[in-house]
């Protein structure tokens, strides 16, 4: 049984493709929310195999949050649109199909099914673990629990879903090690890409980064913030 959520700013468009999902066999529908944000943050909850995107949404928009969940462990994305004028982008971004609304049962029973074979013919990239210690104990942390590095003194500092790890590599190690799955946002901080949910910017002009996970918010330094507003498409 895949799961299946739809995220879609139309509440009528979100009402029609639950039902017609309700009509497909071998799907759950476990989620539908109303934009992308909440779709990025609600995907360690939820775990979909398969997202049903709109495009055009306030906030992030579709393709922003499909470019935010490629790599590994990423959901299958069918665009569900309006508009025909993406279907390029979103196949550049390894979309499983591109509907155009009105969506039909039919043509929603094959990208379903194509998504299906991806998600069965998809191989297991293997866990990647930071490794330090918390006191006397060593343990480690799926990367993908990571929330944020931060450089202190002679140590990193591991912030993670379940709590802190120090680990003694520098940012720059970790950082040529991981280079896709990392990004630094000042000399003393790198995050993971998917973490990063926005900005804001102070009254002193300084610019800070919403994270997922957490209300530290670490600042971006104006070396990096231009490489951090492409990767969140503002």
């Amino acid at each position: 049984m895949s799961r299946v959520l739809v995220v879609d700013d139309e509440p009528l468009a979100r009402t029609r493709l639950a039902a017609l999902l309700r009509e497909c066999e071998g799907v759950e529908v476990v989620g539908a929310l109303a934009d992308g944000e909440h779709a990025l943050g609600a995907t360690r909850e939820l775990q979909p195999d398969i997202v049903l995107l709109d495009i055009n949404m306030p906030g992030l928009d579709g393709m922003a949050v499909a470019q935010r969940w490629a790599g590994k462990g990423r959901p299958q994305v069918i665009f569900c649109t309006a508009y025909d004028t993406h279907a390029l982008e979103a196949f550049e971004l390894d979309a499983v199909d591109y509907l155009l609304k009105p969506v039909r049962l039919d043509r929603l029973r094959t990208a379903l099914a194509r998504a299906q074979r991806r998600l069965a013919e998809a191989v297991d990239e293997p866990m990647v673990y930071l490794r330090g210690r918390l006191g006397s104990e060593e343990i480690r942390v799926l990367l993908d629990d990571v929330i944020c590095l931060l450089a202190e003194e002679k140590y990193v500092v591991v912030r993670h879903l379940h709590g802190e790890l120090l680990i003694e590599e520098s940012l720059r190690q970790l950082e040529e090690a991981y280079p896709q799955l990392l990004v630094r946002l000042h000399r003393n901080c790198l995050v993971p890409p998917a973490r990063l949910l926005g900005l804001k910017t102070q009254a002193d002009g300084r610019v800070l980064a919403r994270l997922d996970g957490t209300d530290f918010a670490p600042e971006v330094s104006r070396r990096n913030l231009a490489v951090v507003r492409r990767l969140l498409r503002l």
